[in-house]
């Protein structure tokens, strides 16, 4: 019993320290990145790609922020999607459709880390009140952990 207990307590501090070092909210997936903001997202439009994923846009907030006289760390936005698993969430709620395509964020923290974060799907359809796409998430949830374990492999 002892034993269970130190056990659900270093896993309840592993998870805080987590979601505290990404400073991400709740649906909001955040994994460390040993490269920089502009190599992170390099290396997942590249991973997505390979699989036949459309990559969208890329956004500079920070080269944003620069034209307009504002200090920014780090910090890019990456649009990508593929209709033939995304439409599926439209087909149960059109809502949908304020959240995907996919966004994935990279930023530089205070610290110097950076980070990268995505919508978490099971969150999006949660949020959108859609209860009839169960494989769609896990389809999705498996192909985002996947893409992105590799675009922040070394």
């Amino acid at each position: 019993m002892r034993a269970l207990i130190g056990f659900a307590l270093v896993l309840l501090l592993a998870v805080n320290s987590v979601q505290a070092a990404g400073d991400g909210p709740p649906g909001l997936v955040t994994k460390a990145s040993p490269y920089s903001v502009e190599r992170t997202l390099d290396r997942l439009a590249a991973a997505l790609e390979e699989k036949g994923i459309t990559v969208f846009a890329r956004v500079s907030h920070s080269g944003g922020a620069a034209d307009v006289g504002i200090d920014l760390r780090p910090t890019e936005l990456l649009i990508f999607g593929n209709p033939k698993v995304g439409s599926h969430f439209f087909t149960s709620r059109q809502t949908a459709g304020i959240d995907l395509p996919m966004k994935a964020l990279a930023w530089q923290d205070a610290d110097g880390q950076v980070w990268l974060g995505y919508n978490d799907p099971a969150y999006i359809a949660e949020r959108h009140g859609i209860g009839d796409r169960a494989d769609t998430v896990k389809k999705m949830t498996k192909a985002l952990e996947a893409l992105t374990d590799r675009a922040l492999r070394r």
